[in-house]
C-alpha cells in the first residue's frame, strides 16, 4: 500500500536559485526577527537559519534605511531574500532595486494602482515573483462588513481581490497565502482557494504562539494541508528563535514522508518496565544530534517488549535493559552496552553513517 502523499501540481516559479512550485520540493521559509538595518546581525541570524536547513527567508522591510540595508545583507548570503512590504510602494521598488529576489506585498494597500503598475514593472524587469500574503488579522473593511468576520471566504475573496490588480497588469509570477490564527480557518480557506486556482501557495498557521503551542497547531494545521497535497513553502510562525521554526518545519515534513532531512528519533514514552533514563537519553542524543542533515532514523526504546523491534527497524538504535541497552545496526544485534555508554556510542554510529551517506551523494 502506497502511504506517500500526491501533491497538487501548481504553476512554477523561481525565487532566487529555488524552484517554487511543480515539482519541486516544498521549500521550508522563515523570517528574521533582527532589525534589518543592522545587516551584521541579519547575516548572523540568516546563517544560522541556513544551517538549521532554511532555504528562503524574509525580512522586514518598515522604512528605507531597512530597503537599503538589503543590499548588504544580499552580498553576504545565498539564501533567497524576501522583502516584506506594507503601505509603501517606494519601499518595495527600492527592495527590488537593492537586489531582493522575492516581494511580500499586498497590492490593494501599497498605493494606487499606478504605483503598483512601478513595481510590476520593476519584478518584471529582474524577474522578482511577489507573494501576496493574505492575514485574517487584516482584511478589507468592506469585506468583515460583508462576512461580519474573517471567514474562509472573505479570506479567498481578498486573495483574489488582490490577484486580479496584477492580473490586470499581465503580472502572474505569483504564490498566494491565506492565514489565520485559527487552525481550520486556515485549512478551509487554503481548500477553497485550491478548488480555484493553481497559483503555488505559501502554507503557514498565522501567530501560531510559542513554541509549545505554536508548534502544536502548526503540526495539526500544516499537517492537514500537506497531507491533502498543499503547499509549496512553508513556515512554522513561532513566538521564539526562528531557527526552531525551521527545525519543527522538518519535523512536521519528516511525519508524513513528504522529505527528509536529519535524524528520525523514535523514543518510547516510558512506563513502569523501564529500566534505564530513557527521558534523559532520548533528549541527550537529540540534542547531540541536531548538527545532522542526512536523514537516518534512529531509535531509543528502554524495554524488552516494542524495543528490539523498533530498534531493528531504525537505521541504528538501542532497546534498553536493566542497567544496559543492545544496540542494534541495520536490524542487527551489534553488542550488549552499559547505560553509561549508550549515549557516546550511539552518536558515534549516527555519525558514522551519516559520513558514509554524505559520501556516497
Amino acid at each position: 500500500m502506497d502511504n506517500s502523499v500526491t501533491r497538487k501540481k501548481t504553476r512554477q516559479i523561481t525565487l532566487g536559485n529555488l524552484k517554487i512550485g511543480g515539482n519541486a520540493p516544498v521549500a521550508v521559509q522563515s523570517m528574521c526577527n533582527t532589525d534589518t538595518r543592522d545587516a551584521v546581525k541579519t547575516l548572523d541570524q540568516i546563517s544560522c537559519l541556513e544551517q538549521a536547513g532554511c532555504e528562503l527567508v524574509r525580512l522586514a522591510v518598515p522604512d528605507e534605511e531597512a530597503a537599503l540595508a538589503i543590499g548588504k545583507i544580499r552580498q553576504g548570503t545565498t539564501m533567497p531574500l524576501i522583502a516584506d512590504i506594507h503601505f509603501d510602494y517606494r519601499l518595495a521598488l527600492e527592495a527590488v532595486k537593492q537586489g531582493v529576489h522575492g516581494l511580500r506585498i499586498n497590492p490593494g494597500n501599497i498605493g494606487g494602482k499606478d504605483k503598483v503598475a512601478e513595481v510590476v514593472r520593476a519584478c518584471e524587469d529582474r524577474g522578482i515573483p511577489i507573494r501576496i500574503g493574505v492575514n485574517a488579522g487584516s482584511l478589507e473593511k468592506q469585506l468583515l462588513e460583508k462576512f461580519g468576520h474573517p471567514t474562509p471566504e472573505a479570506i479567498v475573496e481578498s486573495a483574489f481581490g488582490h490577484i486580479r490588480i496584477l492580473e490586470d497588469l499581465n503580472f502572474t509570477n505569483l504564490k498566494v497565502s491565506l492565514k489565520a490564527s485559527d487552525v481550520m480557518t486556515t485549512v478551509a480557506s487554503y481548500r477553497l482557494f485550491s478548488e480555484k486556482s493553481d497559483y503555488p501557495l505559501h502554507i503557514g498557521i498565522s501567530e501560531a504562539g510559542t513554541l509549545y503551542s505554536g508548534t502544536i497547531k502548526s503540526s495539526v494545521g500544516l499537517g492537514i494541508l500537506l497531507a491533502e497535497g498543499l503547499g509549496d513553502t512553508m513556515r512554522v510562525s513561532l513566538t521564539a528563535d526562528p531557527v526552531e521554526e525551521v527545525r519543527v518545519a522538518y519535523e512536521i515534513l519528516k511525519s508524513l514522508k513528504v522529505r527528509q532531512r536529519g535524524v528520525n528519533i523514535i523514543s518510547c514514552p516510558t512506563c513502569g518496565r523501564t529500566e534505564i533514563d530513557i527521558i534523559g537519553l532520548a533528549s541527550e542524543v537529540e540534542k547531540r544530534l541536531a548538527h545532522i542533515k542526512e536523514p537516518i532514523t534512529v531509535a531509543v526504546m528502554g524495554c524488552v517488549v516494542n524495543g528490539p523491534g523498533e530498534a531493528r527497524e531504525a537505521d541504528v538504535g538501542i532497546a534498553g535493559g536493566k542497567g544496559v541497552g543492545l544496540l542494534f545496526k541495520h536490524g542487527e544485534i551489534v553488542t550488549k552496552l552499559s547505560e553509561k555508554e549508550l549515549a557516546d556510542v550511539l552518536v558515534k554510529e549516527v555519525e558514522e553513517i551519516a559520513r558514509k551517506q554524505a559520501a556516497d551523494r
